[in-house]
């Protein structure tokens, strides 16, 4: 298993290349909500952060082009395409997040039978 610090190398070269283009895809303002702290920059995030960062924002770039198309596909299969609060709450949250609910809205999609249900356990009586 590889280190983050040796798949940075093997991929990107080194930190400042990832940097940038990570970067890159925040400038384009399209995916990314602004909550960086522009002091530090993304120079102090860890390798293992930043190849999330990069990752998910290169899945969602090819998949949907778009969060706001990215949070539509997450309502539609939530069945709550109305609901304005929820389209509202989801449009604050980071991408990677955003990208966990859309991944697991369509794990609950494929199987509608299993719920998050507890069985109820008949217990002796005494």
């Amino acid at each position: 298993m590889r280190t983050p610090l040796q798949e940075v190398k093997e991929r990107f070269g080194d930190k400042a290349s990832l940097v940038k283009q990570v970067e890159a895809m925040f400038s384009k303002k399209d995916l990314f909500v602004e909550k960086r702290n522009e002091d530090k920059g993304l120079e102090s995030v860890s390798n293992t952060h930043l190849l999330k960062l990069f990752e998910v924002g290169t899945q969602v770039k090819d998949k949907f082009g778009s969060r706001e198309k990215l949070i539509e596909a997450i309502v539609e299969a939530e069945q709550r395409t109305k609901d304005e609060g929820y389209r509202s709450r989801l449009d604050g949250f980071p991408l990677p997040r955003l990208w966990d609910y859309y991944t697991s809205s369509q794990k609950r999609a494929r199987n509608p039978k299993k719920k998050n249900r507890r069985k109820k356990r008949s217990r002796k009586k005494s």
